[in-house]
């Protein structure tokens, strides 16, 4: 006995909706890969669920841009305004100003020389050589910057040196002075104890000698 017709209506339960999407959705993606290996044909498909989620398949061989592309012209119905037109065809500039420098950057490491014109050949060799006579230049710069940063530090230890140098001299004469000093000090001392007793000692009261005589 087969399988009654299911009716084809929202399913209000979201459990058993998510199920089904999820299930339903893997069954189209199969469907749209068996076509395209089947009958070798370009094959995309985009899906997009209740809850904003984006899901998408596309065959192998092409993009999903190209298809929509060919949909455009086929259809004639316009998906990209002027706007996007401009952009992708700044983005197709890009990529093959981009290609072209990486085919450059292979000539200059001396690969893939063998398809070039001699002219070629001569307009790589003089990139070379400029870059070569920059580099020298460069170099030079850093040089002659070295140079100057390392005569400012031998100014600049000569003056430190100077420095320390004028406050060990301006410390040395402050301890002659202190020398010079403690010697006047003890000198007098000397002098004052090798004096003898009779000089050394006064009377303190003026009439005390009168008062022997008598």
């Amino acid at each position: 006995m087969g399988r009654g017709k299911i009716e084809i209506k929202r399913i209000e339960n979201s459990t058993n909706r998510q199920v089904t999407f999820s299930k339903r959705r893997a069954g189209i993606i199969k469907k749209a890969r068996e076509i395209g290996v089947l009958c070798d044909a370009e094959v995309g498909v985009v899906i997009l669920s209740s809850g904003g989620k984006f899901y998408d398949y596309c065959s192998p061989r092409t993009t999903l841009p190209r298809i929509l592309e060919k949909y455009q012209t086929n259809s004639g119905k316009i998906l990209w305004d002027e706007k996007h037109k401009s952009l992708s065809a700044e983005i197709d500039r890009v990529k093959k100003e981009n290609d072209n420098m990486q085919i450059e950057l292979r000539h200059l490491k001396g690969e893939d020389l063998n398809s070039l014109q001699p002219r070629e050949l001569i307009a790589i060799e003089e990139a070379l050589q400029n870059g070569q006579t920059n580099l020298r230049d460069k170099q030079m710069d850093h040089w002659r910057m070295h140079k100057r940063h390392g005569r400012m530090l031998e100014d600049e230890h000569k003056l430190l040196a100077f420095r320390v140098h004028q406050q060990d001299v301006e410390l040395s004469g402050g301890m002659r002075e202190l020398e010079i000093g403690y010697h006047h000090v003890h000198h007098d001392r000397d002098f004052t104890s090798q004096m003898p007793f009779t000089f050394r000692v006064q009377p303190s009261h003026p009439n005390l000698q009168e008062d022997e005589d008598e």
